[in-house]
């Protein structure tokens, strides 16, 4: 069983930054796919981003298009979402997630592995 524990979120101000981090444990991590998503009140989750096995392939939402990065370090255990120029709508918890077969990667259903969350509220 895999146990994933997302931290670094915050409040922080409308165009700054924050680095989000997910540990994971009880498993294999380069054998996993990484992503995370995010839900806001009242909205469903949605896909923020996702990162193949070896971090050779990377995919976005369009809304976090060149201001998010996410990257792994399979030696840590650890996937990193790198938040950029935030605005008021990222405003959500945000979730990590793990895959142990990416056939769709924007569908929740398609990752095995949950984080708890961690909040990130930009304020304007």
């Amino acid at each position: 069983q895999v146990q994933l524990v997302e931290s670094g979120g915050r409040l922080v101000q409308a165009g700054g930054s924050l680095r989000l981090s997910c540990a994971a444990s009880g498993g294999t991590f380069s054998n996993l796919a990484m992503g995370w998503f995010r839900q806001a009140p009242g909205k469903e989750r949605e896909f923020v981003s996702v990162i193949t096995w070896s971090g050779s392939n990377t995919y976005y939402a369009d809304s976090v298009k060149d201001r998010f990065t996410i990257s792994r370090d399979n030696a840590k255990n650890t996937v990193y979402l790198q938040m950029n120029s935030l605005k008021p709508e990222d405003t959500a918890v945000y979730y990590c997630a793990a895959a142990i077969a990416l056939y769709g990667v924007r569908n929740p259903r398609s990752y095995n592995y949950w984080g708890q969350g961690t909040q990130v509220t930009v304020s304007s």
